[in-house]
């Protein structure tokens, strides 16, 4: 089985895919720092930083629907997959971690997102 096979990940050409069609409704959730998202972002992504996870951790039953699928980024991966886990444990069903990051979309997606 493929990476881009695993129900819990999703690839950033699948993303750009997901983008382009607009057909269901998707969350989108950075979890980057706003340093981070200053100096890259893409359009549609909710910032939640982990830094600040005291501040918004309990806002999330309010601004997010549990069951609608949910996509989370952060630079390689790594801080999106805890979120990801997070959010399932607080009862999300539809959770994907984007694998690589905002990197992996400037690199193999759009290239005007600039690479940090």
């Amino acid at each position: 089985m493929s990476i881009s096979q695993n129900s819990r990940e999703i690839t950033v050409e699948e993303l750009a895919t997901l983008r382009s069609q607009n057909d269901r409704p998707v969350q989108l959730i950075d979890v980057r720092e706003p340093a981070e998202a200053a100096i890259a972002l893409i359009d549609g992504f909710v910032l939640l930083p982990l830094s600040e996870f005291p501040q918004w951790s309990e806002q999330i039953p309010v601004r997010f629907d549990p069951n609608l699928e949910t996509l989370v980024i952060c630079h390689h991966g790594y801080r999106s997959a805890q979120m990801c886990h997070w959010l399932r444990s607080q009862g999300f069903t539809n959770v994907k971690n984007i694998l690589g990051g905002i990197d992996a979309y400037s690199l193999r997606v759009d290239p005007s997102i600039p690479r940090y």
